[in-house]
Parts: structure tokens; C-alpha cells; sequence
């Protein structure tokens, strides 16, 4: 083997790797040698076929595998050699075309380009100070969830020909909208039931239905609004053809201990513990979210080193190509996001630019204080990860199992909250009291709200939601460099929240 290096920098080492065609037949020689015992072949007793026959008949499938071993021996040596820490997995590429190589006919010579682990310090992390969010579970949040289950269990009753629908009432209706006279994918459906004031569709749409009766047929005008999920309806007027089946009428369900029974408990005081017990999770769950993004922010502002290029660039190519792809889906442009395709390309950079630091910190914390993470752990990943797809979990753990890659994106999440738990007993953590509707959102939105003073609270959501399908209501959308930026996982094992 010979080894040429190309290129020397403080991040970034690349060499030349050349392997004789010789040695390759070797290899392979030695390999059919091996197996030629336990070939059974027509014409010839077993274990007799010629070496030179059956080179020829498996050779070039047998030196695929020769090449791929060779590859990895090979580069494993260079970076013992070289006395070399990967900050990823070196990134190598052929210089001779891979059939000749199959084929006998050239060397294997390919480039490996390593990035190299930056070499810096933490910072006192004790020093560090992050905000943690907190609110209390109050009788008042308790009640509007017995209220929210009542409604719920509701039942609904035909109230017969002739009434009109009002306001809490559910009606039965086939539609169909359309913009400017063409029909567009989710605008319509049949028989579907619709509450009255539930707000699970675009503002306009339940009030216009508000006095119909069975039988009737509307046409309702709407507006889609500026901020709705997809792009080429966003901002479009639009009508729908409404056609009214079935009013039905809402029973009262009383909160008290029938209520309890009904979803399985003994009484009223059981049915208020259980859903105490459930909040409080919720409320923890959404305080450690806030608590892990101020952290990261706080370390990411504690560090400032080089970083190995590589890795950025795979991270960003990992996230544009995320971005292209929703813009694509959307029939958007980058102008749509108010900037030019440039800016947009910097600032998701930036955000990779910033998972890469955090993942590389974060293994530095993880390694100096020896946390890591058991088969054990790993395994109840998979377990929940499979029950995620009901019918099949034996194809999901096969598909884990078998795949390492899959199997490090189970693992790494599992890494970085065990560190950032760690983080969070050793950090300056203050809680700050605040309503729940702050809890609830994003970091983002959270910190936007707090600067911005109090506000009026927001409002309860609905007591159900509708399919994305059928209703021609959606969510507003965050921004994708928000979304980008709040994911906990990058590429390659980074980080960022």
C-alpha cells in the first residue's frame, strides 16, 4: 500500500491511497481458496473446481467485497498511522473507474479526505447561567380540562326536520372548494361532521353554516389566511360548495363521577388526580424543552473554535436539501420567504454552523465525564420507536438492527439528553414563572412573548381536531429556519435545539 498525503491543515487532512492489482488478486486468491471446499458445482467433485474457473465465474462479485474490506483496513491504518482523530467518518472517493478495478485491470487508488476533531476547551460550564420556565397546574387549568373531556364524551343528537344549526350544534356536510373555479387537494369530503364553532376550520367558514338546516345547500366564501401551511392556497379566496345532511344537537355531559367511569375510573376525585398527574408531566416535559434550548444557547455562546468544514458542509447540504424539498412541495421560492436563494443559503449555514459546535461540545462533555449510553437504553428506543408502526414492528427492529447508521440515530438523541441532563444539574438554572400559554410554544416564541411584556392569554384549543385531509384549516406555519433551528438533531450526530 501506498499513502501519499495531499493535504495538511489544522482541520483537514487528505491523502492518496493506492493498492496493487496484485494485491487485490491476491486477496482474492485467497479468498476462493478458502471457500473452494464449500463450492458444489456441475462437472466437478466437490472442492475440485480450478482456482483460475472460478475466479472467473465469481471474481468480480467476491472483489467488491475485497475492495470495500481493503478500503476500510486501509483507512484505518492510515489514521493509526498517522496518529489522526476523525471528527467524522473519512469521506473517500476513486481515482479508477470501480469496474476496472473490479475487473483486475487498474489498482484501487482512491482520495480520503479526513476531518480533523478541533482541539478546544470547555468553558467553566458552572458558570454558565440558563432560564428554565416554569408554571404551576392550577385548579383553574384542571377545570378546563374536565370541561374539554365532558365535551369530548358529548353526544350528538338529530334534531329533526326543519331545525336549523346554531352555534355548538354538529352538522353533517359533503364539500367541495374551489379557487377560482378550480378544485384543490384536501378541499373536499362527504359525510363529514363538523362542530359549530370549534374553530377547526378557516375563520368564516362555521359561521356561514350557522342557521342552515338538513337539506340545504350554501356556497361559503373564505379567505385563506396569509399564514396558512400551504403556500399555494395561503392568501386565496376561495368558495366551497356546502351541502347540509344531517343537524345534530349536543347532550350535556355533567362532570362528575359517571364521567370518571366512563374513561375507566372510580370517581370524580380519581378522574381530577389522574389528570393533575398528566399535566404536571406535560408542564415538566415543556420546561426541560425550554430549559435544554437555553442551555445549548448557553453553551454555544461559551465556545467559539474552528470547525471542520466537512462536517458543516454535510450538515448544510443535509438542511437545504430539506428546505428545497418543502419549497418544492409548497411551489415556493426563497423570495417567498422575503430573501434572496443567497440569504437564505447563509443564514441555514449559520444554523449548521451551529449544530456542528454544539455536537462536537457535547461529546466533549459527554467523554470527559464518561456518560454514555447502554445496549439497555438503546434497546427501549427501539422497542418504542417499533410501536410507533403498529402490524409492523418486526420489519421496523430488522431494518434497525441491520442497519448501523439507523441504529446511531437512535443512540445520539439518547446521548445528548443524558448529557444535557447532566448540563442541567450543573449549570446556574433559574425558574421563571410563566401562564401557561408561554409554556406551551416554542423557545422562539416563548422568549418573543416574554420581550415583548404581558399579553392577552391565548386562547384554549379546540375540544377536537379535524384530519389535515378533509378540513380546509391548518395551522399557522413556523419559518424554516425556526423549524431548522429548533431541531434537537442535526447531521453526523450534531447538535442543536
Amino acid at each position: 500500500m501506498q499513502i501519499t498525503e495531499t493535504l495538511s491543515q489544522p482541520l483537514r487532512r487528505e491523502f492518496t491511497v493506492t493498492i496493487g492489482a496484485g494485491d487485490l488478486d491476491a486477496k482474492l486468491t485467497g479468498k476462493i481458496v478458502e471457500m473452494r471446499p464449500k463450492i458444489h458445482l456441475k462437472g466437478f467433485r466437490p472442492g475440485k473446481a480450478p482456482v483460475s474457473f472460478l475466479k472467473k465465474t465469481y471474481g468480480k462479485s467476491l472483489m467488491g467485497d475485497i475492495v470495500n474490506e481493503t478500503i476500510n483496513q486501509s483507512s484505518e491504518q492510515v489514521l493509526k498511522e498517522k496518529e489522526i482523530k476523525p471528527a467524522a467518518q473519512p469521506r473517500v472517493d476513486f481515482v479508477n473507474a470501480l469496474d476496472t478495478v473490479l475487473a483486475g485491470k487498474a489498482d484501487l487508488e482512491f482520495t480520503m479526505k479526513v476531518d480533523l476533531m478541533p482541539n478546544f476547551e470547555l468553558a467553566n460550564l458552572s458558570d454558565l447561567k440558563a432560564e428554565r420556565l416554569v408554571s404551576d397546574v392550577t385548579d383553574d387549568v384542571i377545570e378546563q380540562s374536565l370541561k374539554r373531556l365532558a365535551d369530548s364524551q358529548k353526544t350528538y343528537t338529530d334534531k329533526g326536520e326543519g331545525a336549523v344549526a346554531e352555534n355548538g350544534d354538529a352538522v353533517t356536510i359533503d364539500f367541495e372548494g374551489k379557487i377560482d373555479g378550480e378544485a384543490f387537494e384536501g378541499g373536499k369530503a362527504e359525510d363529514f361532521d363538523l362542530t359549530l364553532g370549534s374553530g377547526a376550520f378557516i375563520p368564516g367558514f362555521e359561521d356561514q353554516l350557522i342557521g342552515t338546516k338538513a337539506g340545504d345547500e350554501r356556497t361559503v366564501s373564505v379567505k385563506f389566511p396569509e399564514s396558512y401551511g400551504a403556500k399555494n392556497l395561503a392568501g386565496k379566496d376561495a368558495e366551497f360548495a356546502v351541502k347540509v345532511k344531517a343537524v345534530k344537537a349536543p347532550g350535556d355531559v355533567a362532570i362528575d363521577d359517571e364521567l370518571a367511569k366512563k374513561v375507566g375510573l372510580e370517581s370524580l376525585d380519581d378522574l381530577k388526580a389522574r389528570l393533575t398527574e398528566q399535566m404536571q408531566g406535560e408542564y415538566a416535559r415543556a420546561s426541560r424543552t425550554h430549559l435544554k434550548r437555553r442551555i445549548l444557547d448557553a453553551l454555544d455562546a461559551a465556545h467559539s473554535f474552528d470547525l471542520p468544514q466537512g462536517m458543516v458542509d454535510a450538515e448544510f447540504e443535509a438542511i437545504w436539501a430539506q428546505v428545497k424539498a418543502e419549497l418544492e412541495r409548497e411551489g415556493a421560492s426563497p423570495e417567498d420567504e422575503g430573501k434572496s436563494e443567497d440569504d437564505l443559503r447563509a443564514e441555514y449555514r449559520t444554523i449548521a454552523e451551529r449544530r456542528v459546535r454544539l455536537g462536537l461540545v457535547l461529546a466533549k462533555v459527554g467523554e470527559q465525564n464518561a456518560i454514555t449510553v447502554s445496549q439497555d437504553e438503546v434497546n427501549r428506543a427501539l422497542a418504542a420507536r417499533a410501536r410507533q408502526f403498529p402490524g409492523q414492528e418486526q420489519q421496523v427492529v430488522q431494518y434497525y438492527t441491520s442497519n448501523p447508521q439507523a441504529m446511531a440515530e437512535l443512540r445520539v438523541p439518547l446521548f445528548e439528553d443524558k448529557v444535557v441532563d447532566f448540563l442541567g444539574e450543573l449549570v446556574q438554572v433559574e425558574d421563571r414563572k410563566v401562564d401557561r400559554d408561554i409554556l406551551f410554544v416554542d423557545p422562539d416564541e416563548a422568549e418573543e412573548k416574554l420581550k415583548a411584556g404581558p399579553a392577552a392569554p391565548a386562547a384554549e384549543p379546540a375540544a377536537a381536531e379535524q384530519s389535515d385531509e378533509a378540513a380546509p384549516a391548518k395551522p399557522a406555519k413556523k419559518s424554516r429556519a425556526k423549524k431548522a433551528a429548533d431541531s434537537d438533531e442535526g447531521q453526523d450526530g450534531s447538535v442543536e435545539s
